[in-house]
């Protein structure tokens, strides 16, 4: 290694005792300057004894069951306490293979920002779906919480730049932490960079021994990536550890570079998913009671989650006065009183333009979300149904 990287492996073990020996026999094979296992309270058997005798790696231990998440946690204390520069997670559950730790040391030595993430490949057998879709879901947050394209953001063989990450906060300890990290560092500069690996899945699914646990770790994503939405929308700029070329303003980029920035905002997160949850968030903002300042809200809503800002301005134009405003105050007004307004009059809505104001804001309460679901599937559909044909 350049005496100027130091880079160790790291397995966060979770009664992986079938895998965990061959696993850390490998990685010792690799050009690492140590490897590191935590043992997150493993029950079904000794860590320290299974890899007793291999010489070169560190067992750390939590006294219980923390979650992944806290296992790097305490992993890159530890090697942070020793100027370690990189570290290289593989997952002791065989699924990783430690020889393609050569595929980052090259990356690696370009710089000491940087987070690098194994993409896996999917394209041999045995894959599940669920890690396919997974993968996708994953992907797609991540672009829209950080404005950056990252090809596999479930993946646990990625490497960690140690005195950068350790200067970050997280709320989270287990597999939610993954996209937690991933988030963070990008809105402290931190370049998010790929290299290829394999991986590896047994023909019978059983025999994989996995801590992952469907629904409550897909709840714990679900939830941090509303957190991380939530605070992305909030008019506050995020704190740098490095300086980096996004950082530029986009009012010169856009003065200097008129037509460049137009394609820009043409081509801007326009995938299918992309482009439905730009009409998501265009339809949730024009539905709210916001005369004057639906394309403000939207424009706003659209800069700050990396959206389609000419999907989600133009899709305000199916939810103009008078439809949309006139059915949530239709539906307002049922909820107040058990019965629609039938008389639209001077007096009904001019006269009574508070009560009217009351109940738009109670039917947009209840609308806005199914219109804005329904508006982002048509988007779906319709641009997925395009791509299809584009592609014969």
């Amino acid at each position: 290694m350049n005496s100027k990287v130091s880079v160790w492996g790291v397995i966060p073990v979770y009664n992986n005792a079938g895998t965990i020996r061959d696993v850390a026999e490998r990685t010792l094979k690799q050009p690492l300057d140590g490897v590191l296992v935590i043992d997150d309270g493993s029950n079904d058997c000794s860590v320290a004894e299974i890899l007793s005798g291999l010489s070169g790696v560190t067992v750390l231990a939590h006294e219980r069951n923390m979650g992944k998440g806290k296992a790097i946690l305490t992993a890159l204390k530890y090697l942070n306490e020793r100027n370690v520069t990189y570290m290289i997670t593989i997952d002791g559950d065989g699924q990783h293979y430690p020889e393609d730790v050569a595929n980052f040391l090259p990356v690696l030595a370009e710089d000491d920002h940087s987070i690098v993430i194994g993409v896996r490949d999917f394209s041999g057998r045995h894959i599940p779906g669920s890690s396919n879709f997974g993968r996708s879901f994953s992907n797609f947050w991540i672009m829209v919480e950080t404005g950056h394209k990252v090809l596999d953001a479930q993946s646990g063989f990625r490497a960690y730049p140690v005195k950068y990450i350790a200067q970050l906060h997280f709320l989270t300890s287990y597999y939610n932490f993954e996209i937690e990290v991933l988030t963070k560092a990008a809105w402290a500069g931190i370049t998010l960079k790929s290299v290829p690996v394999r991986v590896w899945y047994p023909e019978n699914p059983a025999d994989r021994v996995s801590s992952f646990r469907p629904f409550l770790d897909n709840f714990r994503i679900t939830l941090i990536n509303i957190h991380l939405v939530g605070l992305r929308m909030l008019p506050f700029p995020h704190k740098k550890l490095i300086k980096t070329a996004d950082d530029a303003n986009p009012l010169k980029h856009f003065l200097r570079h008129p037509l460049l920035a137009l394609r820009e905002l043409l081509v801007e997160n326009a995938t299918p998913g992309g482009l439905a949850a730009a009409a998501g968030v265009g339809a949730f903002c024009s539905t709210l009671p916001l005369p004057g300042f639906h394309t403000a809200a939207i424009l706003y809503a659209a800069v700050r989650l990396h959206l389609n800002k000419i999907m989600a301005v133009n899709i305000q134009h199916f939810f103009m006065p008078p439809l949309v405003p006139l059915l949530c105050i239709e539906t307002g007004y049922f909820i107040r009183h058990g019965c629609w307004l039938t008389e639209i009059t001077f007096d009904t809505v001019c006269k009574q333009l508070g009560s009217r104001i009351i109940e738009w804001w109670i039917g947009a309460a209840v609308l806005v979300v199914p219109l804005s679901l329904l508006t982002a599937l048509i988007v779906y559909v319709a641009a997925l149904l395009i791509r299809r044909c584009r592609h014969g």
